[in-house]
């Protein structure tokens, strides 16, 4: 796989959100997000994570730009400068193609802010990034993000294992018009 990354990592703004690259002042504030159980038991393997273990994350996360083009974003509440959580495109070796992620830290959630992230990055992967293919695997008890996928016109077509352990829910997203 050549690296298609050319350019930095972009910042994208919405009315009350600033998606811009994950950075180590970020480490703590995210490594809080990830040790919190309410939070994990709706993201990934349901698992909290450790300071060091969200540094891994997180070095992951900025890998898959240098690698594939496109990644993962800090999810910035615009007023204030706080992180909130991540939210970008995310695509793992061995996923049959990208996921629109997106996770926000429990203080932030019930504010439209994932459906605000969620839309912005929509329409940078297709139009932008110009993928042809864009899902969201999604916890079966993950309502709230099963709501984001649906009012971006996402269906889901079934249920996938991921991991090798965790089962989710497959939602297909349409390109925008």
């Amino acid at each position: 796989m050549q690296p298609r990354m050319t350019q930095p990592i972009p910042t994208l703004l919405t009315p009350r959100l600033t998606l811009r690259a994950l950075s180590a002042g970020d480490l703590d504030a995210f490594a809080a997000m990830q040790a919190n159980p309410d939070v994990m038991k709706t993201l990934g393997t349901g698992v909290v994570r450790s300071h060091a273990e969200t540094w891994d994350a997180m070095a992951r996360m900025l890998g898959q730009w240098s690698l594939r083009g496109y990644g993962m974003f800090a999810v910035e509440e615009t007023a204030t400068g706080r992180f909130i959580g991540r939210a970008g495109i995310l695509h793992p070796y061995e996923w049959e193609g990208p996921e629109l992620a997106y996770g926000l830290d429990q203080p932030f959630w019930g504010r439209g802010y994932a459906t605000e992230a969620a839309v912005i990055l929509h329409r940078w992967a297709f139009l932008q990034k110009q993928l042809t293919g864009l899902v969201s695997y999604i916890l079966p008890s993950n309502i709230a993000s099963r709501r984001v996928a649906e009012k971006l016109g996402a269906r889901c077509t079934g249920l996938v294992t991921l991991m090798g352990t965790v089962e989710a829910q497959r939602w297909q997203h349409c390109s925008p018009g």
